[in-house]
């Protein structure tokens, strides 16, 4: 089962147009509401300006799944000990603290009061924090900073097992190994909310079915794509509320089956520069620098170097292992009156509210083993399309 199915049918941790109608409340009928009770309903929601003049950015990366999970451990190479922290698939952003955790670890090990950490996207700079907070000195070694690296370009939503590995891998080593990094991780971000710039946000949301949520949907593009593992339902279900089924008078989507979820967002734009200024402000160095192979790691300075350099690691260690899955993100001018998001099953359409703006993504059959980033405007154009045809036409259209 693919994991765009499992999510409709799991009821959890559900990730995430409407015309360019002015700002008119889709109103949910009050009277299908079996036991109001005593408090005031929700407002009722405002609706996504879907159009693809909107659209004020779009952005693609890759991916870097290892059928195997994420690569955690160390590796001597001469006088150096490289501590490799990379292949996190699409749970990079949601894992990042746990996995730092456990790289840290073993740079301590190597009793070496400086390390070098290659790599600037979410993985590397959670790494470098890590180790900060633990008493080493810490430089980072990175072609590209923060907005031009390839994680700046995700969801920005809590899925720690995304494209974790393959099911036939999540033996019960690894399941205990990710539940602790999960588990840490899901600590640590509950500490940032509330933060100014809000980088961390609990959001509401609903997931859209045209069929029952315990059928499959299809539709959604994963063609080719490997049986992941699917672990937070059934080890994470204590993390978070549940999702819940909903009647037709209970929301105003033109579709049969709906579930509303709440779950963690990431305003990657405010997160990305909070982890950069905490990372400097406690004294951390960053060096642009290019690495064409191993050999150039162990030509730092620093006798213990972590490599965090995601899917590009692949092309530096020769790692064969690590496999390019397309992704492409289109942000719509903000809607600070919009904190919802959609997922509409078997329509490949996910709708996260950032702050920076509503993100629309896309998914197309081909995006496995994909190292293409070039951008395909008319794909996002279709999702907003589909967004759009959610919501009511605008007065006289």
């Amino acid at each position: 089962m693919h994991r765009r199915s499992f999510l409709g049918t799991a009821g959890v941790s559900l990730a995430l147009a409407a015309t360019a109608a002015r700002a008119r409340p889709l109103a949910v009928d009050a009277a299908a509401d079996p036991d109001p009770g005593k408090f005031a309903r929700p407002s009722p929601l405002a609706p996504i300006h879907a159009s693809a003049d909107r659209i004020i950015d779009i952005g693609a990366c890759t991916r870097p799944f290892r059928a195997q999970g994420p690569r955690i451990e160390a590796e001597r190479v001469g006088r150096h000990t490289v501590i490799h922290n990379y292949g996190h698939g699409g749970s990079g952003w949601s894992l990042s603290w746990g996995a730092a955790q456990e790289a840290v670890a073993l740079a301590m090990a190597t009793r070496q009061p400086r390390i070098a950490v290659v790599g600037c996207g979410v993985i590397g700079l959670t790494t470098a924090l890590v180790a900060q907070r633990a008493g080493l000195q810490v430089r980072i070694h990175a072609r590209e900073l923060p907005p031009d690296v390839r994680s700046f370009h995700a969801t920005g939503v809590w899925s720690p097992d995304s494209r974790l590995c393959a099911a036939e891998h999540a033996t019960p080593a690894f399941q205990q190994r990710w539940e602790r990094m999960a588990r840490a991780s899901f600590r640590v971000y509950q500490t940032l909310l509330g933060l100014p710039g809000e980088p961390i946000e609990w959001r509401d949301g609903y997931a859209l079915s045209d069929v029952p949520f315990d059928q499959p949907a299809g539709g959604d593009g994963d063609d080719g794509e490997p049986d992941y593992a699917h672990l937070e339902w059934r080890l994470l279900r204590d993390l978070g509320p549940r999702s819940r089924p909903l009647a037709a008078g209970q929301h105003p989507f033109p579709v049969p089956h709906v579930r509303a979820y709440t779950q963690m967002t990431f305003n990657i734009a405010a997160y990305a520069r909070l982890l950069m200024e905490d990372f400097r402000r406690a004294g951390g160095e960053v060096a642009i620098a290019e690495f064409a192979d191993l050999g150039d790691l162990v030509r730092l300075q620093e006798k213990t170097v972590v490599n965090a350099t995601g899917y590009g690691a692949r092309a530096l260690l020769g790692d064969d292992s690590v496999v390019p899955v397309r992704g492409q993100t289109a942000r719509l001018v903000p809607q600070p009156e919009v904190r919802y998001g959609l997922n509409w099953r078997g329509h490949n359409l996910f709708v996260v509210p950032r702050r920076d703006g509503i993100l629309v993504q896309a998914q197309a059959p081909g995006d496995f083993g994909n190292p293409d980033d070039r951008v395909d405007r008319a794909a996002s154009e279709a999702a907003v399309a589909r967004l759009a045809s959610l919501f009511p036409a605008p007065a006289g259209a």
